[in-house]
This record gives structure tokens, C-alpha cells and sequence, in this order.
């Protein structure tokens, strides 16, 4: 039974039993993530870690490292393009 026909089925009982209709499939999906985003936000800040931009500066420090932390000298700019 897909997930519209379980709704139709428990609206139709619901009427039939003088009891408020259920909300629609997807009604509150962005409340939910809503909610789990500020409950991960405040995990985070109890466990002393930053509560935002977590994900943005990893994946920078992955995507760009300080030269100076491993060694490699900075490539220099010369000015003119680099051929490929």
C-alpha cells in the first residue's frame, strides 16, 4: 500500500469515526528538519564544539591547507596564465 492510499484510508476513517483528519504526507517535513538542524546545533554547542560552519571550514582546511603547516613552499604568482 503506498503512502497515499494508507492517508486516504485513515481520512476516510476518521470521518466515518467523527475524528479530526490526519495531516497530509509531507506536511511538516520542513518543521522536522527545521528541528533536527537546531537540536544538532545545540548538541554541539553542550559538547564545546562550534555550532555553526562546522562542515564549510573542514572541507576548507581539506580543500586549501596552510602551506606553512606541511612544509610546502606557496606556489609563487607570476602573472602570466599557467598552460595546461
Amino acid at each position: 500500500m503506498s503512502l497515499t492510499e494508507q492517508y486516504l484510508l485513515d481520512a476516510h476513517r476518521a470521518l466515518h469515526h467523527g475524528e479530526p483528519v490526519p495531516p497530509a504526507p509531507g506536511t511538516h517535513d520542513l518543521r522536522v528538519l527545521r528541528a533536527l538542524r537546531e537540536h544538532r546545533r545545540f548538541r554541539a554547542v553542550l559538547a564545546g564544539r562550534p555550532a555553526r560552519g562546522r562542515i564549510r571550514h573542514a572541507l576548507g582546511r581539506w580543500l586549501h591547507p596552510d602551506p606553512r603547516a606541511t612544509g610546502r613552499p606557496r606556489p609563487r604568482a607570476t602573472g602570466r596564465p599557467r598552460l595546461r
